[in-house]
């Protein structure tokens, strides 16, 4: 082979490894001017194949974002990355690439799974992908959705409750993904997108603020606003509050926090809103699963000894949307 033709097909092959991180298929490979020997010679050799017509050009294995892209490359040039394996493409909320990657191509093409990608075709084209690098990534509310699909219920709505307080998403464009996406996983998905629009900030604040709303006595409980203390200082957010007597609900929980600190400081922050004059009513995600009536009846005791005292301590809350 002439020098010339060896330069010209070495810088192509260098372009291509840059451009697909270090990722190509056959035929891309086979475009360039590699010959189908050549190919065989370096695959043996120098290179590998992590998935069928598709060559990692290294004899290490593939790391995360080379998954990405080589379970993209095999689906297809139309194909792109969705739920969790995108939100892993997005570096969001903590994600990683995870087995089976997840892809997405076009209807009619067909859905397979093969080794550890999982094809899936869908008819929800119209959507505006990412680009990151060589990596075509479905929308951001999109992932989360199709993510939340295969997770637990209260899983999912950790991850929807993430995303909207981290403002990256908004709650309509979770409930519209969540209205045209099939049938699978739709339930955990429909309780979870309740949670968020309830606007609590957890799965247990979710199912106490449902919990309080069957009271006869109680009027309706705020969740989570911002409250500022007589000098205009700001205080602790209450998770569920009161406006009318100043009563606060806690719902303290060690499964929230990482370490014994963490849990010992979120108990001991609650003291800003006691020197405030707030009344401060600690339960436990436990009690409200286990024990929901005794909750109720508590937090009904406190609003009442709250009503008697007939002062309001000098705080000013201000309410959260629940649609963000």
């Amino acid at each position: 082979m002439p020098h010339g033709v060896v330069m010209e097909q070495a810088q192509a092959l260098d372009e291509l490894a840059e451009r697909q991180w270090g990722v190509a298929t056959r035929a891309q490979l086979l475009s360039i001017g590699i010959t189908r020997d050549q190919l065989r010679w370096r695959i043996g050799r120098a290179w590998r194949c992590p998935l069928p017509g598709v060559v990692l050009l290294g004899r290490g294995l593939p790391d995360d974002r080379q998954q990405l892209v080589a379970a993209q490359l095999f689906a297809g040039p139309k194909a792109w990355l969705g739920g969790q394996s995108a939100l892993a493409a997005h570096e969001a909320f903590g994600a990683t690439v995870r087995t089976p990657v997840q892809v997405y191509v076009p209807a009619p093409c067909r859905s397979r799974h093969v080794q550890w990608v999982t094809v899936r075709s869908t008819t929800l084209v119209s959507e505006p992908l990412t680009l990151r690098g060589p990596l075509r990534v479905s929308c951001l509310p999109r992932a989360v959705v199709d993510a939340a699909a295969g997770l637990p219920s209260d899983a999912a709505a950790a991850l929807m409750i993430e995303a909207i307080q981290g403002g990256r998403v908004r709650l309509a464009d979770l409930e519209h993904w969540m209205n045209t996406r099939g049938v699978r996983g739709r339930a955990a998905i429909r309780r979870a997108v309740g949670v968020v629009a309830s606007g609590a900030w957890s799965v247990p604040e979710a199912d106490l603020l449902r919990l309080l709303a069957t009271s006869t006595v109680l009027p309706q409980a705020w969740a989570n606003p911002d409250l500022y203390g007589e000098d205009g200082g700001r205080l602790t957010t209450p998770d569920v509050w009161f406006d009318e007597v100043g009563l606060a609900v806690m719902v303290h929980s060690r499964r929230f926090h990482g370490a014994e600190l963490d849990w010992v400081s979120t108990v001991e922050a609650d003291s800003d809103l006691v020197a405030a004059g707030v009344i401060v009513l600690g339960v436990t995600p436990m009690s409200i699963s286990r024990s929901a009536s005794t909750v109720l009846a508590r937090v009904e005791a406190a609003w009442r000894s709250a009503a008697r005292r007939r002062w309001r301590p000098p705080v000013t809350a201000v309410r959260r949307l629940t649609r963000p």
